[in-house]
Order: structure tokens, then C-alpha cells, then sequence
């Protein structure tokens, strides 16, 4: 008899082999295994950011066969998005997992994009804030026009030596979970499952940071900007 499991994911994309999909554990209160992610940002429910160092839960990686299926669970499996979140049963054969059912919850969406240039004052602004204070990471939440938040935005220094934050943001090394939480828990938002969100994670290629930035509505204009800018 095989194993079934069932839980809640996040997809990260294809990033091994375009016939696997990455998942990573989004269940609430996940105990997978730690990695530290220093400096980390708090966002309240007012919009604001403040830091303080914390360790970021990695959420478990778990590569699931994206080919081979039927019908409407095949039209599902070949739709999921890197950033989709879902609900979805594995079923594992001999340790390979295989989906058995899957239902998106959020059609949030990640973009990685690498070697961007002209970076956008906010970003550097940012950055030049940490590195006044000595940081390696600073986030601050952004506002439209109206003085209403759009977005949480993140910077982190580019690591030296073998050590690529970018790559590990795609592959589920170093979690974007924790940061996409942290920007769900503004009180005055619609929850993602009603208000997906944008994730655009970007390595500009003249400068000594890298980006995370979540646009509150993955359809808005903030978002809109961005893609049309350095996608």
C-alpha cells in the first residue's frame, strides 16, 4: 500500500527539471528544518517595518513528478505557477511522490529576474539604510499615491564567496515563505486567498543588493510596474 500525504504547498516552479515541480511546505507551524536568515523585517498591521534578528523556518522541499497524468488532473498539474499556493494529496511510490489530487488556493505568482538594471530609488534607498546601520538585510513597506500600502520591500546583500541568495531563493534553499507571511499579516488587507500577491525577486546586475519585492495585488499597478520594467 503506497503512502498518502496531504497538506498545504508552495510552488516554487521547475527549477531542477521541467518534468518536476518544486513544492515547499506552507502549512502553518511548519518544523521542518531551520535556516537562519538575519535581519529579518516585522511588518504590522499599520504598514510598518521594523527589524530584528530572527531565524526564518525553511518549509520542507519536496520535488513531485509534474508529467504522466490524465484529464483534469493532468490540466491542473500543467497550470500550477512558481508562487501558485495549493492544496494537493502525494501519493509515493518507492519514494517518488506523484499528485493524486491538487487544488490552487492563491494564484499568487514568484518571478526571479536576473541582471536588472536602472533599480527603482526605494530599493536603493533601502539598502543605503542598512548599510548606514550595518545591516545586511532592511525592508520597509511601500505606499501608492495615496499614502496606502502596495507592497513589502525587501533588500539583501549579495553573498560572497560560494554563496548565491538568489539561487537560493529560486531552488527552496533560503525560504521566501516567511516573508510572504509577514506580508499577509497587515490587518487592513484582503488575505491572499482573496487578494493573490506578486513576488518579484531580483538581482540587479550593477548593484551590491539583491530584491524581494511583494506587491500586494498581483494585478495591480504596482505590480504592472514592475513587470513591465524589468521583466
Amino acid at each position: 500500500m503506497d503512502l498518502t500525504t496531504t497538506g498545504r504547498y508552495r510552488v516554487l516552479g521547475r527549477p531542477r527539471d521541467s518534468d518536476e515541480l518544486l513544492l515547499i511546505d506552507a502549512a502553518e507551524g511548519s518544523s521542518a528544518s531551520r535556516r537562519t536568515v538575519s535581519g529579518d523585517v516585522d511588518i504590522d498591521a499599520d504598514g510598518d517595518a521594523g527589524g530584528a534578528d530572527a531565524d526564518a523556518e525553511a518549509f520542507g522541499p519536496t520535488y513531485v513528478a509534474a508529467t504522466g497524468y490524465d484529464g483534469e488532473l493532468g490540466e491542473g498539474v500543467a497550470s500550477l505557477e512558481a508562487g501558485n499556493l495549493v492544496d494537493a494529496r502525494l501519493s509515493w511510490a518507492d519514494g517518488d511522490p506523484r499528485f493524486e489530487s491538487v487544488e490552487v488556493i492563491a494564484e499568487t505568482t514568484f518571478e526571479f529576474l536576473d541582471g536588472v538594471t536602472g533599480m527603482f530609488e526605494a530599493a536603493k534607498e533601502t539598502w543605503w539604510a542598512a548599510e548606514a546601520d550595518g545591516e545586511a538585510m532592511n525592508g520597509r513597506v511601500t505606499r501608492d499615491t495615496d499614502g496606502e500600502p502596495n507592497g513589502a520591500l525587501y533588500v539583501f546583500a549579495k553573498q560572497s564567496g560560494a554563496r548565491d541568495l538568489f539561487e537560493e531563493f529560486k531552488n527552496g534553499v533560503t525560504p521566501l515563505e516567511p516573508l510572504v507571511e509577514r506580508a499577509n499579516e497587515g490587518g487592513d488587507r484582503a488575505p491572499e486567498t482573496e487578494q493573490p500577491r506578486a513576488v518579484f525577486v531580483m538581482r540587479p546586475a550593477d548593484e551590491p543588493f539583491l530584491v524581494v519585492y511583494i506587491a500586494f495585488r498581483r494585478d495591480g499597478m504596482l505590480a504592472r510596474t514592475v513587470r513591465d520594467t524589468y521583466a
